[in-house]
Order: C-alpha cells, then sequence, then structure tokens
C-alpha cells in the first residue's frame, strides 16, 4: 500500500485555492459541474483523493443547510397563527 504523506503547507493552500475556484464556478453556473471540468480536474490534482470526497460532501450539506435556511422556515409561519 502506498503511503499518503500529509501535505505541505503550500500543497494544502493549493487545494484550497482550487476548491475555492471550482466552488465558485459551481455557484456562478447552477452547479453545471460541465461549465466547471478544468476546476474540478485542478481540484482533483491538487487535493488528496479523500479530501475531495470530504469537500463534495461538505458542499452538499452547506448547499442543503442553506436552503433549510432559507425555505425552512416557512411552515413555522403558519404554525404561528394557529
Amino acid at each position: 500500500a502506498v503511503e499518503m504523506s500529509a501535505p505541505t503547507m503550500e500543497e494544502r493552500k493549493a487545494c484550497w485555492a482550487a476548491r475555492d475556484e471550482f466552488w465558485q464556478c459551481l455557484d456562478r453556473h447552477d452547479d453545471d459541474a460541465g461549465k466547471c471540468e478544468k476546476l474540478r480536474a485542478a481540484f482533483e490534482s491538487l487535493c488528496p483523493a479523500l479530501w475531495v470526497k470530504h469537500f463534495d460532501k461538505r458542499r452538499d450539506f452547506l448547499k442543503y443547510k442553506k436552503k433549510l435556511e432559507t425555505e425552512g422556515y416557512q411552515p413555522t409561519e403558519a404554525a404561528g397563527k394557529s
């Protein structure tokens, strides 16, 4: 088994920058990953595979949370009127 050494600070910074650029691209294009393929490839090449998985899950979670924050308050208003 190939042991993966921990990324250096430079590698971590490069990974995070690639992730941020990719996520900003997704935000601009309503999550159309096809428009962000080059940035996705950079993200995958600069970040350890486990990190890519983690960040993908994190993005999904953050989007879900944001959706709850924007749409989740409606039922409470209705409940308050009873």
